[in-house]
C-alpha cells in the first residue's frame, strides 16, 4: 500500500480518506502509530462510536465522514488539528470478527509562520515575519 501524505494547518479540520471494499462493514478502527496499541483514534462498531479505548487527545475531535459507511467510505474527519496530531494513521475495517488493514496515511502539520524555532551552535533564533533575529549577538 502506498503511503498517502495529507498536510493540514494547525486549527483546521482535515479528512483522512479511506475506502474499503465490501458492503457488510460492521466496524471501523483508526489508529495512530505513536499511541499505545490499546488506544484508538476512533472505533465505530455496530452503528455507534465506542469511546472506552479512545485516546483522550482525540475525544470529541474525530468522526466518520459517513456514518452509514456508504459505498465503503470509512474516511476520518479530524477537527481542530494541532501539531501533536502529526504522524502515521492506519485505517482498518471489520466485516466479521477480525479487523483487516486497509490504508496507511501520514498527517503533516507544518509549524505556523512566525513561530519557527531552531537552534544552531547553541544559539537560539526566532523567525518573525521572515526576519531572523538572534537572541544574543555573539559576534560583537
Amino acid at each position: 500500500a502506498d503511503l498517502t501524505v495529507v498536510t493540514v494547518d494547525p486549527g483546521d479540520d482535515v479528512i483522512l480518506p479511506c475506502q474499503a471494499a465490501g458492503s457488510s462493514i460492521r466496524a471501523v478502527k483508526w489508529t495512530k502509530r505513536d499511541l499505545k496499541p490499546t488506544d484508538n483514534v476512533l472505533l465505530y462498531r455496530d452503528g455507534h462510536l465506542e469511546t472506552d479505548d479512545q485516546n483522550p487527545s482525540f475525544k470529541d475531535r474525530v468522526e466518520l465522514v459517513d456514518r452509514d459507511l456508504e459505498d465503503g467510505d470509512v474516511s476520518l474527519k479530524l477537527m481542530n488539528v494541532n501539531r501533536h496530531d502529526a504522524g502515521i494513521y492506519e485505517c482498518r475495517v471489520a466485516s466479521g470478527d477480525s479487523f483487516r488493514f486497509i490504508r496507511i496515511l501520514r498527517l503533516q502539520v507544518p509549524e505556523p509562520a512566525g513561530e519557527v524555532h531552531f537552534s544552531a551552535m547553541n544559539l537560539d533564533f526566532t523567525v518573525v515575519k521572515n526576519k531572523i533575529t538572534p537572541y544574543s549577538n555573539m559576534f560583537r
